[in-house]
């Protein structure tokens, strides 16, 4: 059974979700400030954490800073509606996803399926017969276990980074179009004015550093998509 930790002060709220998602399979635990949520995330015991982004002791922000530290499991915000600064702030700092509020359960729940649809792939490698790794000039990512190497070095990445570095190396050399990347990425067409797809490029960017040259190892052609240099 997957464990959700639902960190949120709406304590209406938090409720409501809590039984929601219990109906629909999940085991849940609720805590109502930041700094509980970070304390709980460190046990290690959930598969995805939901994250409001204003709560008390200790904003959600600065709760994912200190989860993503040490952890890297999935993150699912919760921003006010219409916020962009908050969702994008939020991807930038490692977030899988956001959810706007006031949302509703079904919502939830769907996001949190996507999301443990994309990280949390067993046996993939037996399963579809595909090469036990991909390598792309320095970079080696293993679908099976979700490692990923860069110069022979482990590369930290969370699991959305992963899905779109995995996206771009399957076809290094050629550009990607956003379109196949969300639909790789996030398992669901690209929305417009979607920019999630840039933001954790920009991660992963600052992950993997400029080549030798000074560009960056993922070029860009705008509006159309991204391509992943081999060398």
């Amino acid at each position: 059974m997957n464990r959700v930790l639902l960190a949120d002060d709406d304590l209406e709220l938090t409720a409501m979700l809590s039984q929601y998602l219990v109906r629909e399979g999940f085991e849940v635990e609720a805590v109502h400030d930041g700094q509980a949520a970070v304390r709980e995330a460190s046990t290690g015991r959930y598969s995805i954490i939901v994250l409001d982004v204003m709560m008390p002791r200790l904003s959600g922000m600065e709760a994912l800073r200190r989860i993503r530290a040490s952890l890297q499991v999935p993150v699912l915000m919760l921003t006010a509606r219409g916020d962009n600064v908050d969702r994008i702030v939020g991807l930038d700092m490692g977030a899988d996803d956001y959810v706007p509020k006031p949302c509703t359960p079904g919502e939830l729940v769907a996001r949190i399926r996507a999301i443990l649809r994309r990280t949390e792939r067993r046996d993939t490698a037996d399963a579809t017969h595909e090469p036990a790794q991909l390598q792309a000039g320095p970079l080696v990512l293993t679908p099976g276990n979700r490692r990923a190497t860069w110069h022979g070095q482990p590369l930290e990445l969370t699991g959305t980074e992963f899905n779109l570095l995995e996206a771009l190396a399957r076809r290094a050399g050629e550009l990607v179009g956003k379109e196949d990347i969300s639909l790789q990425a996030f398992g669901q067409p690209l929305a417009r004015f979607d920019r999630r797809i840039d933001v954790h490029i920009s991660s992963i960017r600052q992950k993997l550093g400029a080549r030798p040259d000074g560009q960056s190892w993922i070029q860009s052609v705008r509006g159309k998509g991204y391509q992943l240099l081999e060398g």
